[in-house]
């Protein structure tokens, strides 16, 4: 689309970045979401939607349409992180990796253990060969892999007893810091926009569809277990005609996206989405000045095509805001988050 067709998005609610902000501020590595689940629930209850969890742990909502059609939405609130694969002799952590990230995208970062007792210890990611001054070469050469990478503990503890005794054990969940900033450009950076900026566009989203009902149904469905391959795998609504996955859309060389537009991913490393839900979302956003960028993601899979492979009757199309950076400390501006939402509420009503 040319630049000079498209239309500014409306802002986004301050309401909206504000609940953005506080969920990024919620640990959800996979397998551990309730925190963040529970969050969702209550902003849905302020605005008097009442919401399901499936069995799986996802949670889902509907807001009804004034006449036929259902269009469902999918995304995911849980996020990368890791657990405690071992407690060494020197009483730091050896991490098992939750989702696709490098390990040296979270060098440095201070994370929290949460135990089995409620206790949180915290800490930070470091290798083993953490100082220049006395390591020097060997440092810088270093191939960065899990069984270099620990957790040092902000703790008084130098032993595996000593860790223990702190109530760590194998099999604890380790959450990244996301450190969340809105930053006076209207940038937000963050870990975790991807995909917590898509929750928080659903709840704009549900907001602006109370208000002013659409033709078409629509459904929204939050993962617990996207960054592992298999969030919407199943709890799907059957009498859905069309998913919608949202996700981030990832901002770098060699692709379209933009941290400022919302993006259609026509395919990733599932395949092509479905060609002709693709074109209404194109012709929709042409139609409505919306900055639709089109791009494809080699190395990417979605909630879309988890339910695909899980055998989902319906065409599947992906969509999201652009993001910076991602599965590191990523960044987006709120242009994105309102491109997305225009391009979602201008669909359903058409």
């Amino acid at each position: 689309m040319n630049p000079a067709q498209t239309a500014p998005p409306q802002p986004t609610a301050p309401d909206t970045t504000d609940f953005l902000l506080r969920l990024l501020d919620t640990p959800s590595p996979t397998g551990m979401t309730e925190q963040a689940v529970q969050l969702i629930e209550q902003e849905l209850g302020k605005v008097g939607v009442q919401s399901q969890r499936t069995k799986k742990g996802a949670l889902t909502w509907e807001v009804p349409g004034m006449g036929e059609g259902h269009v469902t939405f999918s995304g995911h609130v849980d996020t990368l992180g890791a657990m405690v694969k071992g407690i060494k002799g020197n009483g730091r952590l050896l991490l098992f990796m939750l989702g696709g990230y490098d390990w040296a995208t979270i060098e440095g970062e201070d994370v929290k253990v949460h135990t089995q007792s409620g206790r949180v210890v915290t800490g930070t990611v470091v290798n083993v060969r953490q100082s220049t001054h006395v390591h020097g070469p060997a440092l810088r050469e270093m191939k960065r892999e899990q069984s270099v990478m620990e957790v040092r503990l902000d703790e008084l503890s130098t032993s595996a007893e000593h860790t223990r005794a702190l109530g760590v054990q194998v099999g604890d969940f380790v959450s990244l810091d996301a450190r969340p900033r809105l930053m006076p450009s209207g940038h937000i950076k963050s870990r975790h926009l991807d995909n917590k900026a898509a929750v928080a566009i659903f709840i704009e989203a549900t907001r602006d569809l109370l208000k002013n009902p659409a033709p078409r149904t629509a459904h929204f469905h939050v993962t617990t277990y996207e960054e592992v391959g298999h969030g919407a795998a199943t709890g799907i609504p059957a009498h859905t005609d069309e998913l919608i996955a949202v996700d981030m859309a990832a901002v770098g060389e060699g692709q379209t996206s933009s941290e400022h537009a919302v993006t259609l991913c026509v395919a990733d490393s599932s395949g092509p989405y479905d060609h002709l839900l693709g074109n209404r979302l194109r012709r929709t956003a042409a139609e409505h000045g919306i900055d639709l960028r089109v791009d494809i993601y080699p190395y990417y899979g979605s909630d879309g095509s988890a339910a695909w492979r899980a055998g989902g009757n319906y065409p599947v199309a992906l969509i999201g805001p652009g993001v910076d950076a991602s599965h590191a400390y990523e960044r987006m501006h709120q242009d994105a988050l309102g491109a997305t939402r225009d391009l979602i509420l201008a669909y359903l009503r058409r």
